[in-house]
């Protein structure tokens, strides 16, 4: 290897950028691979100038392909704030080769980059771990959206790396969706002793296997931090797309992350009372395509699962372990991933044959105890204020609540109806996809909309809202809390389907105020409106499937409390438009309604010509009347099917 720049200070940095990036060449022409151009740079240029940023000034650049484009551009390193030192390879010896030659030049320890990536990642944060951790190796680890075609790593609970996996794969055997990303820490000595000094080898398919079979510690340092390799046409746009959506910053140490925590059984995957095999693993439909969602908009997604079967003997740590590599080969098969997965071992009770005595006890970590959300807050720099989770269970939903987390209801699984609980969510959605919607785009179509209502209300003590079935008041209900709760105003959201009468006790032909106790309504509202004092109420809760009400949790309401009454009579009962001056009326277009209404019928258990009757019923008694409460509104909110809420 011929040096064409050297002093004599050691290189901090390694750069791999040999490469002559075949599969780019409609986009490089003769260029080498690291001078493809990203938003109108060199890729090489960023990595140089994340390596400046945190420290690291000395680099060497390890160069073949076409190497005078790279060294005209770049010179020596001045003009971008580092020292660079260039050695060219006669013949192309692989990645492992390549480094070889210049290990007399590096320092006793140093950095290693791919120069056909695009990396954001705090690389003082990953030193200190390697530094830390004593290994002869730190590798960056993370999930992508596509593991298929990705290095696999396997890790034990301790952070070492058990094995490598190099595509392709082959046979039947499914590994966690751990990619090598291609940047890592070493120790020079490590090196000399396991690269060949005569012949071409690789570092991730050849050197990582070595050391493994030699009993060397190979650190994983897994982040969800943004790396993306750019070898392609595709992937390089991908990566110019995610850039000039700030996916790379949100997913930075530089700002807390924002996070959607996701239950795995019945949220993910169906519910199939205590998952034992991962043969029994079936995603629910849409759940993949709603992670990658998640993936897409810069949010974490975070895995919180009880796993009782692990204290009850019925399942093993490595069991359990190819449990969530099934997941992983699903989720990646459309392209999502899950970033972080945390699992409660523990059970309280005893009495399990083969049950596991040193995990049988109370923890903390135990939904809806919150140690497993309060872990992932820490480990992953994760804004609670920004965070969401997504459950079917009450055990997930009380958990959210009590960690400060927006909490969302879906329908699959136990659909809330465990039972375990008191405990009312945010939201209810049918299904992850509808959840993850709601979060990415619906939250915020909808703040949007509900700004002037949330100005008027400041300063109003009851607030109604109206609209047919299905149209999204509950939602708006609670979003406008949220709106108010930032300008220090305590909001209760109330809803009026809590006095609906027994469908047996409803009279002939009742119309859409017949259903509703308003007597029993208005003794609970009209005082807590004229009191001067603190109440504490506790008002009816409606469960939509067995359609009965039931006695809720108990509200204590102060002097200048906001009440949001919200249901479908909200602005057709004279004594509350009386005492209302913010009265919101929230419609849908009427596809969007029969298809919101044929879901809710279907969770239901509906047959489909009941559901028919219904909905014929609602078109004729209900909804002409409904719609002519809206002269009373003092705001409108219509919905359309491109921005459902």
């Amino acid at each position: 290897m011929k040096k064409m720049f050297i002093d004599e200070l050691p290189c901090q940095v390694a750069i791999l950028a040999g490469g002559m990036g075949t599969r780019l060449k409609a986009r490089t022409g003769n260029l080498p691979k690291p001078m493809a151009p990203l938003m109108g740079r060199p890729v090489l240029e960023y990595q140089i100038d994340l390596c400046r940023r945190h420290g690291f000034k000395r680099i060497a650049l390890l160069v073949h392909y076409e190497h005078e484009a790279i060294s005209n551009h770049f010179g020596d390193g001045t003009m971008f704030g580092v020292e660079l030192r260039y050695f060219y390879e006669n013949e192309a010896r692989g990645t492992a080769g390549a480094l070889l030659d210049a290990l007399p030049y590096l320092a006793d320890r140093f950095l290693v980059l791919y120069g056909d990536t695009y990396a954001d990642v705090n690389l003082e944060a990953m030193w200190d771990s390697h530094v830390d951790s004593g290994a002869a190796v730190t590798l960056f680890l993370h999930p992508n959206d596509h593991p298929f075609d990705s290095d696999l790593v396997e890790v034990d609970e301790n952070s070492r790396v058990v094995a490598v996996h190099p595509y392709p794969h082959t046979g039947d055997a499914v590994y966690r969706n751990l990619v090598n990303a291609a940047l890592y820490v070493m120790e020079r000595d490590s090196m000399l002793e396991v690269i060949p000094a005569v012949g071409k080898s690789d570092l991730a398919k050849d050197t990582f296997t070595v050391m493994l079979v030699a009993d060397m510690y190979l650190h994983a340092y897994v982040t969800p931090e943004y790396i993306k390799d750019m070898g392609t046409p595709d992937r390089l746009d991908k990566v110019e797309r995610d850039i000039l959506v700030g996916l790379p910053e949100r997913l930075s140490t530089r700002q807390l992350r924002s996070a959607v925590f996701l239950d795995r059984d019945g949220t993910i995957n169906v519910e199939v009372n205590h998952l034992r095999s991962a043969s029994q693993l079936q995603l629910i439909a849409g759940a993949a395509e709603a992670v990658r969602a998640i993936n897409s908009a810069g949010l974490l997604a975070v895995g919180i699962t009880n796993q009782p079967v692990l204290a009850r003997g019925e399942v093993s740590w490595q069991e359990l372990r190819c449990i969530h590599a099934k997941l992983d080969q699903l989720l990646g098969g459309s392209n999502a991933y899950i970033d972080r997965i945390y699992v409660c071992p523990h059970h309280p009770d005893g009495g399990f044959v083969g049950e596991v005595a040193e995990l049988k006890f109370q923890c903390q970590c135990r939904k809806p105890d919150t140690g497993l959300i309060d872990r992932a807050v820490r480990e992953l720099s994760i804004d609670r204020r920004k965070s969401w989770v997504v459950g079917d269970s009450t055990s997930d939903i009380l958990a959210g609540a009590r960690a400060g987390l927006r909490t969302i209801m879906v329908r699959t699984g136990y659909a809330g109806l465990d039972g375990k609980h008191s405990v009312i969510p945010d939201y209810i959605v049918p299904d992850l996809a509808a959840a993850v919607d709601w979060i990415v785009h619906g939250h915020r179509a909808m703040a949007r909309q509900l700004m002037p209502v949330a100005a008027a209300s400041m300063v109003s003590r009851l607030v109604l809202i109206g609209g047919p079935a299905r149209a999204g008041k509950s939602s708006a209900a609670q979003v406008l809390a949220e709106q108010l709760s930032v300008t220090g105003r305590v909001a209760h959201v109330l809803s009026l389907d809590g006095w609906l009468v027994p469908a047996s006790n409803r009279p002939e032909g009742a119309g859409v105020l017949d259903r509703y106790d308003l007597e029993m309504l208005l003794l609970s509202l009209l005082p807590l409106l004229q009191s001067r004092g603190r109440e504490t109420i506790i008002t009816p809760q409606y469960e939509r499937k067995s359609r009965t009400s039931f006695p809720g949790i108990p509200i204590s309401v102060g002097p200048d409390d906001v009440l949001l009454v919200e249901g479908v009579p909200a602005l057709m009962i004279p004594a509350l438009l009386a005492a209302a001056t913010v009265r919101l009326y929230i419609d849908v277009e009427d596809g969007l309604r029969h298809k919101r209404l044929r879901a809710d019928y279907s969770w239901r258990g509906e047959r489909e010509d009941t559901v028919l009757g219904r909905l014929h019923t609602r078109e004729e008694d209900e909804l002409p009347a409904v719609r002519a409460s809206a002269i009373y509104a003092t705001h409108s909110i219509i919905f359309k099917e491109k921005n459902d809420c």
